[in-house]
C-alpha cells in the first residue's frame, strides 16, 4: 500500500478521499531530526509551511529509496530544498491554485484595518478606551497600491482593489505581463508612487531581504507596507525603524522572519496590523489544496 505522511495535517475531504482511493494516510507531525528516518516508511511527504525539507532530512529518506513525492500543500515551495531533492531523485509539487483568493483577501483586510485603525481600536476598546478622535484613517478609494511581484495572488489583489476604486502599479522580475491593463513599472518607481506597497515574491535567503532599509527610504512618507507573502522578504528591523520614525504610517504582516515570531516589539507595535501565517487559512482554500493535492498523488501513482 501506498503510505502518504501529511506532516502538518490535512484536509479531512483529501485524507478520506485518498484512503478511498487505497492510499494509507498518516497526519503526523516529526521533527527535523526524526523526520528524515520516518520518512523511510512513506511514499509521499505532504507539507505545509511549518515542516522544512532540507538536504539533512533528504538524505536519511533517501537511504530507503521508498520515498518518491514531496507536496507543498500550498504556493510557495521554500521550505523545500527543491533542487536537492530532484537531485536525489524525487519529485516535487505544490498547489499553486489553491490560495491565491485566501491571501489576496487578507491582504485587502490589513490594508482595511490600517487606513481605519481596526486593529488597534479593537485592543484600545477592549482596555476600556474611547479614543473616537484619536483615529481618524483614509479612505483606500483613490489611493495607489503597488504590487512587487505579479504571479496568481498579486493579481487577485489588483482585481479587488481595482473595485475599491484603488490605482494599481506592479513590478515583476520577469517582466511587462501581456494583456494585463494596470501600470507596469521598475521597482523603485513602485516603491516611490505608491500609498500602499503589497508583497508578493518568494525569500531567497542568499539575497537577503528585498525591502531593508534603501527601499523603505524610497517609500512615500507615511506609505504603508503589506507583506503576506513570505518572512524574510522584509527586514523586520527596518521596518520597525521606519514605524517608530513615521517614515511608514503602519504595517500589515501575516509573516516573519522566524515563525512563530519572537519579535513581540513589532507585533505591539501600534501601527501594525499582525496575524499569525493565516493567508491560505480558510475552509475554501483548504479545501481547494487538499483536492490539488488527491489529484498530483492520484496522477503520479495511479
Amino acid at each position: 500500500m501506498i503510505r502518504v505522511l501529511a506532516s502538518d495535517g490535512m484536509d479531512k475531504a483529501a485524507s478520506a478521499k485518498l484512503r478511498e482511493l487505497g492510499f494509507e494516510v498518516v497526519e503526523q507531525f516529526y521533527e527535523p531530526e526524526q523526520l528524515g528516518e520516518e520518512l523511510k516508511n512513506y511514499d509521499v511527504l505532504v507539507v505545509r509551511s511549518a515542516t522544512k525539507v532540507r538536504k539533512p532530512v533528504i538524505d536519511a529518506a533517501s537511504e530507503a529509496g521508498r520515498l518518491k513525492l514531496v507536496i507543498r500543500a500550498g504556493v510557495g515551495v521554500d521550505n523545500i530544498d527543491v533542487a536537492y531533492a530532484l537531485e536525489k531523485g524525487l519529485k516535487v509539487a505544490n498547489t499553486p491554485n489553491s490560495s491565491s483568493a485566501s491571501v489576496a483577501e487578507l491582504a485587502i483586510g490589513h490594508m482595511f484595518a490600517l487606513a481605519r485603525f481596526i486593529a488597534i481600536s479593537n485592543v484600545t476598546m477592549r482596555e476600556g478606551k474611547w479614543e473616537k478622535k484619536k483615529y481618524k484613517g483614509i479612505e483606500l478609494a483613490g489611493k495607489t497600491l503597488g504590487l512587487v511581484g505579479f504571479g496568481r495572488i498579486s493579481r487577485e489583489v489588483a482585481k479587488r482593489a481595482e473595485a475599491l476604486g484603488m490605482t494599481v502599479l506592479y513590478t515583476d522580475i520577469i517582466g511587462e505581463a501581456k494583456g494585463c491593463t494596470y501600470e507596469y513599472c521598475q521597482f523603485a518607481d513602485v516603491l516611490k508612487r505608491s500609498d500602499f506597497v503589497s508583497l508578493h515574491i518568494p525569500f531567497i535567503k542568499e539575497n537577503g531581504p528585498a525591502i531593508g532599509a534603501d527601499e523603505i527610504a524610497m517609500m512615500k512618507d507615511g506609505a504603508y507596507l503589506i507583506n503576506c507573502a513570505r518572512g524574510g522578504v522584509v527586514s523586520e528591523k527596518a521596518l520597525l525603524d521606519a514605524l517608530n520614525s513615521g517614515k511608514l504610517a503602519g504595517a500589515g504582516i501575516d509573516v516573519f522572519e522566524e515563525e512563530p515570531t519572537k519579535n513581540a516589539e513589532l507585533v505591539n507595535h501600534p501601527n501594525v496590523s499582525v496575524t499569525p501565517h493565516i493567508g491560505a487559512s480558510t475552509a475554501e482554500a483548504q479545501e481547494r489544496i487538499g483536492g490539488e493535492t488527491v489529484s498530483v498523488i492520484a496522477e503520479f501513482f495511479i
